[in-house]
């Protein structure tokens, strides 16, 4: 694996930088469209539709929490997440609505700090259809025109269709890495990908790979993307 070797106080203007010009943007990005989707902040009224989403088990099963127990678990979580924003822990949490009803069917956000990291999830009555894949590409369309410099994604090993949702818009594996889970408690195996936005394709984010002893890189096959 090439070493590449980023400055920190590089890394650490381009922070501050697109933290400022999200602020500045942020009404361009609190509505998004696509042929069959609405994306937009979560509202008070969401929280039924995010509880059930985060209620469920097999949603539940490769995210870092454990599922929500009721409502006001759920509008605790929103809370939480609407003050993660204000502070730039996180750049955005979007709902992903069908265009048909404007009903939160599932979430897609992006991380502030240095990660960018983008995650997704769906209830699973919608998987398979698509819907993850399409609500990325507009996310990723946005970044860019923010000038967000790149966006990392990880996924288990043992999910990988939410990999196969990185390929398919574009991202690409970068290493593996384990790491004790938290707040499950449990051995996980992670890979890595990246898509930079700005055009420096040799750009490596590498704070997982510094932080995690056991680190290495796979051969990922070159499969087609399979819809998620």
């Amino acid at each position: 694996m090439k070493n590449y070797y980023i400055n920190p106080l590089s890394i650490w203007l381009s922070i501050q930088y697109s933290r400022y010009i999200c602020r500045t943007n942020y009404t361009q990005m609190n509505y998004l469209e696509t042929e069959r989707l609405i994306l937009r902040p979560f509202a008070e009224q969401d929280t039924e539709s995010l509880f059930i989403i985060l209620s469920d088990v097999e949603v539940n099963a490769f995210l870092p929490m454990f599922p929500l127990k009721d409502i006001e678990e759920a509008k605790t979580y929103l809370h939480e997440k609407h003050t993660a924003i204000n502070s730039g822990k996180t750049l955005f949490y979007y709902a992903i609505c069908l265009k048909g009803n404007n009903i939160p069917i599932g979430y897609i956000h992006v991380s502030g700090g240095d990660s960018y990291d983008l995650g997704y999830g769906l209830r699973k009555e919608f998987w398979h259809k698509g819907i993850c894949s399409e609500a990325c590409r507009v996310v990723i369309e946005k970044l860019k025109h923010i000038e967000i410099p790149y966006i990392t994604a990880t996924h288990d090993v043992n999910n990988p269709r939410s990999g196969r949702v990185m390929q398919a818009i574009g991202m690409k594996y970068r290493y593996s890495y384990n790491e004790l889970w938290q707040p499950k408690n449990k051995w996980v195996t992670f890979r890595m990908y990246q898509l930079n936005l700005d055009g420096q394709e040799n750009r490596i984010y590498k704070k997982y790979w510094n932080k995690y002893p056991i680190h290495f890189v796979e051969t990922i096959p070159n499969n087609t993307p399979i819809i998620q």
